[in-house]
């Protein structure tokens, strides 16, 4: 296994002990989407890897469209995620705190009062489902076009959550345009039909994601901010379109404009989505003059050697990171992995949670 793997880097402001990143899991356990002392001791089992990313965290109510995700877009929230960073930070670790508005990926139900179902345009999600606390899976409804007024809100929304992550102790964030969610969907012509300077052509698409990156850094520095995109990603009813990598490209060539510290690419082949090609993921290499998080389907052979050869400098694990808390001292040790119980990712409480046992030293 390559030495590389456990090598440390300087990302931004960030000095990381090892290149093996905790990648980004909702797991539904923030309490009426403030996050608690279990979520404390979750991540703080987890404080081995270089950096941890968490789970997507909305920067608005308008944003909270799953059952129990966290927020942070106010005083009691920040209150909570600091106790997360204490305990990531007490323990030698990194935390980046993503932030994740789920745009048209929601139900009103999950919203608190006032919250609305938001998107670029009007667009049906005709084949997803959203679960609700008490009322199982329920069907999405129709997203409210946003005004710019909403659009003007929500980049504002995007820049104060960062200084609420940087205050309640967070070493960054990453900007969640990955996988269907709200950045994403200004992104895609397939849920963005807007005719104003925020819809129709390559740039204009890209418009809104622009403005909450230089908002971001803006507020907090773009050291300290990432960025996660899914090219060619199938989840919440996206998959390729016509200029798809040219897309992508130019969004790079906007981060590097705006000094974002790295790029975090998305592949879920593993999960059964179609492969991400090569092509792009070169592209994105090529592109971007940051540090480069690649992730999706690795084992650590795979990441040490795809260090190696320079396709990334760092390597993002999900659900390995869920039922081994010990991940990194497992590789390190060439340890056998424990499987994850699928049927608790979601469920609230601490069983399948923050009960996996790590090995004796």
């Amino acid at each position: 296994m390559s030495s590389q793997l456990f090598a440390p880097l300087t990302l931004g402001k960030t000095e990381l002990k090892n290149r093996i990143v905790m990648a980004p899991m909702t797991r539904n356990r923030a309490t009426n989407n403030v996050p608690n002392e279990m979520m404390a001791v979750y991540y703080g089992q987890r404080a081995e890897a270089g950096l941890i990313i968490t789970e997507g965290t909305s920067p608005s109510p308008n944003g909270l469209g799953y059952p129990r995700i966290p927020g942070c877009f106010n005083a009691e929230q920040a209150a909570g995620w600091k106790l997360v960073t204490e305990a990531v930070h007490a323990k030698g670790g990194k935390i980046f705190l993503q932030i994740m508005h789920t745009g048209r990926v929601s139900h009103p139900d999950n919203l608190p009062a006032g919250g609305r179902v938001l998107a670029p345009s009007a667009v049906e999600m005709s084949q997803t489902l959203m679960y609700v606390d008490g009322k199982d899976q329920q069907s999405i409804p129709l997203p409210t076009p946003m005004t710019i007024g909403d659009i003007t809100d929500a980049v504002a929304e995007y820049a104060n959550c960062a200084q609420l992550a940087i205050d309640a102790g967070f070493d960054g964030v990453e900007l969640h345009a990955a996988n269907g969610y709200l950045l994403e969907q200004f992104l895609h012509p397939g849920s963005n039909k807007r005719d104003d300077q925020f819809g129709g052509n390559l740039e204009n698409r890209l418009r809104f994601v622009r403005n909450v990156i230089e908002a971001v850094v803006a507020r907090i520095g773009g050291d300290r901010v990432g960025i996660r995109v899914s090219p060619y990603g199938v989840f919440n009813e996206t998959g390729a379109f016509d200029d798809v990598d040219a897309t992508h490209v130019r969004l790079a060539e906007i981060c590097n404009e705006s000094g974002l510290v790295y790029l975090h690419v998305v592949d879920h082949e593993g999960m059964g989505a179609p492969p991400v090609p090569e092509e792009i993921k070169t592209k994105l290499r090529k592109t971007f003059k940051g540090i480069l998080i690649q992730s999706g389907n690795y084992d650590a052979v795979k990441a040490g050697v795809d260090i190696e050869v320079g396709k990334g400098e760092l390597v993002a694990f999900g659900r390995p990171f869920i039922s081994n808390p010990d991940l990194v001292s497992r590789f390190r040790g060439a340890r056998q992995l424990q499987l994850p119980e699928q049927e608790t990712f979601y469920t609230p409480g601490p069983v399948g949670y923050i009960d996996y046992p790590v090995l004796p030293v």
